[in-house]
């Protein structure tokens, strides 16, 4: 990791980063220059460096000056194919592979292609928020399959999926698609090869395709294990589709690049007349060198210290939030750098929490109405500690100033 430190502050106003510059909320009472003391612990964006491979790469791309339309090698697709098998175990054959801007437009462009303008598409509530957009998009129907809340005995909880209602949801005779979260975003668990291969079961018997988002998927806890949904079964890799991006793990959103994996060959071509469609079938040269870059043994190496600092955060937040008692319950995190925080005790709306510390604190924090779940605030902790443990005691401090 050439001596990298994961607590180097690098500034990042100015440099046109959504996270630190984007507009505050309509319903902040702030001005502009309020904005340069904000501490933003929202948008699933981390606050570090890229690897060092990964940004040697991109300045060499960069020193050659010219940025045309970029032509997608062999060695990509390999690259992909390898990164999984060596490093999650799932075999991925090249020729399954298609690239494209994104995991978000992937989903849109695969929903696209796989259901029709009122069909059913099944989500485990809460869960990421473009998951509801896509589907609105698409003139879908969004089927909610609420998760199982499930009490720990340290005062937090997690989270297990409700089959049986599952079950029911995918028997309805328009249901078309469930969209997976694994490891899921923001409940922070990370699903086991049981309950992978029981939702691909209970998908196939009912003819409905699995998509799986796997973004988050190298960033889990120390005695965690990611199971690709592929990999759970050879029923679910012969018979789903998984999305995947070294986007968050990697910190290169900006980047724009994804993959759409499925060995249908029926799915595949309908898949690519849906992202020429959608016109996103053009990558841009530093997403290919950046995933090239990433997927190496350097990349892996650089993951090591980046989740030894995601769950060294996670344990600070732990004890911070726990000076408040047991008010402020949060989700075990298994996976992601994104915690989940009941704030039910305030008997307030997430979007009045998330205003109320913007304007009071100067810390922002997601509401949890977002993702479906209103008494709830998601934080992201993939920051540098000198501004992971300020931004915390600011979310303490206004969460016990709106307790009391």
């Amino acid at each position: 990791m050439n001596n990298y430190s994961f607590d180097e502050i690098t500034p990042r106003r100015g440099s046109l980063s959504y996270k630190w510059e984007a507009s505050l909320p309509e319903q902040a009472h702030m001005t502009p220059g309020d904005m340069e003391d904000v501490i933003p612990m929202w948008v699933a964006d981390m606050d570090f460096k890229v690897a060092p491979c990964i940004e040697k790469a991109l300045a060499e791309r960069v020193s050659h000056g010219i940025f045309g339309y970029t032509h997608v090698p062999e060695e990509y697709f390999g690259t992909v194919s390898r990164w999984f098998s060596e490093v999650h175990g799932v075999f991925f054959p090249q020729e399954w592979i298609m690239y494209t801007t994104g995991i978000v437009p992937a989903i849109s462009a695969v929903l696209k292609a796989l259901a029709l303008p009122g069909e059913e598409v099944l989500v485990m509530t809460p869960v990421y928020n473009c998951f509801f957009s896509s589907i609105r998009n698409n003139g879908l129907v969004q089927v909610n399959c609420p998760l199982l809340r499930v009490s720990l005995p340290d005062g937090s909880f997690t989270y297990r999926m409700d089959f049986d209602l599952l079950r029911s949801l995918c028997s309805s005779p328009k249901a078309k698609v469930l969209l997976l979260c694994n490891p899921h975003n923001p409940a922070g668990r990370v699903w086991t090869e049981d309950e992978l291969s029981l939702v691909g079961k209970i998908a196939r018997e009912n003819d409905v395709i699995v998509v799986s988002d796997e973004i988050h998927c190298e960033i889990v806890s120390p005695g965690t294990e990611y199971v690709p949904f592929a990999r759970a079964s050879e029923e679910n890799r012969l018979s789903s589709i998984t999305l995947c991006s070294p986007s968050k793990s990697f910190n290169t959103a900006g980047l724009q690049i994804g993959n759409i994996i499925t060995s249908n060959p029926r799915w595949r071509a309908a898949i690519d007349r849906a992202i020429n469609i959608n016109e996103i079938c053009d990558v841009n040269p530093f997403g290919v060198v950046g995933l090239l870059a990433a997927y190496s043994p350097d990349g892996r190496k650089w993951l090591e210290g980046l989740n030894k600092t995601i769950w060294r955060n996670y344990g600070i937040l732990v004890e911070k939030l726990g000076s408040l008692g047991r008010d402020f319950p949060i989700a075990k995190l298994e996976g992601t750098y994104l915690a989940w925080v009941d704030t039910s005790i305030l008997n307030m709306s997430s979007s009045e929490i998330e205003v109320s510390l913007l304007e009071n604190e100067h810390v922002w924090v997601n509401a949890g109405q977002m993702y479906g779940e209103d008494s709830f605030i998601r934080i992201n902790l993939a920051c540098p500690l000198p501004t992971l443990t300020e931004g915390l005691d600011r979310i303490v401090r206004g969460l016990g100033r709106l307790r009391s």
